[in-house]
């Protein structure tokens, strides 16, 4: 018997939370096993997605700091896995793109958080998986609308 309250587990945004925490948790220490964090993971993903951008830009795509992307891409160009290249057309700007390495990179952290992912939904059957991914991702999109609409933007 759970020590958690029912009032408690009868609130999803609870129960959410609480399997959020667990999932992040464990792919966190599988990426600190390859001495890097969900946010290399992050950075990798939206230049293998997106293509090439601007170190501001990038900022701003992960919603996170300048300084604190300044140092992700640190990390990253030592690990040979992004380059840093001024901008031909405006030499103010710095480019960022993903190696091959990079890439390499990314699909080992992507069998990393696929393996995380099969553990965690093991006691789902494949359609309760399909169905449960479809509707946390209308939940993620709508908080993007809201939050995006709270800014004033209509980016997503």
């Amino acid at each position: 018997m759970s020590g958690t309250p029912p009032s408690l587990t009868a609130l999803t945004t609870y129960l959410l939370s609480k399997v959020g925490k667990h999932a992040r948790g464990e792919l966190a220490e599988r990426l600190a096993s390859r001495r890097l964090r969900l946010w290399h993971m992050a950075t990798l993903a939206a230049l293998a997605d997106f293509g090439p951008r601007a170190q501001r830009e990038l900022s701003d795509l992960l919603a996170i700091h300048t300084s604190d992307t300044a140092k992700l891409l640190d990390e990253l160009t030592r690990r040979g896995d992004v380059t840093r290249d001024r901008d031909p057309a405006d030499r103010r700007r710095v480019l960022v793109a993903v190696t091959p390495a990079g890439r390499r990179t990314l699909a080992d952290l992507q069998a990393d958080a696929t393996a995380v992912q099969d553990t965690l939904l093991a006691p789902l059957t494949a359609e309760e998986t399909a169905v449960l991914h479809g509707l946390l991702l209308r939940l993620y999109e709508e908080a993007g609308r809201n939050r995006d609409g709270a800014r004033g933007g209509d980016s997503g």
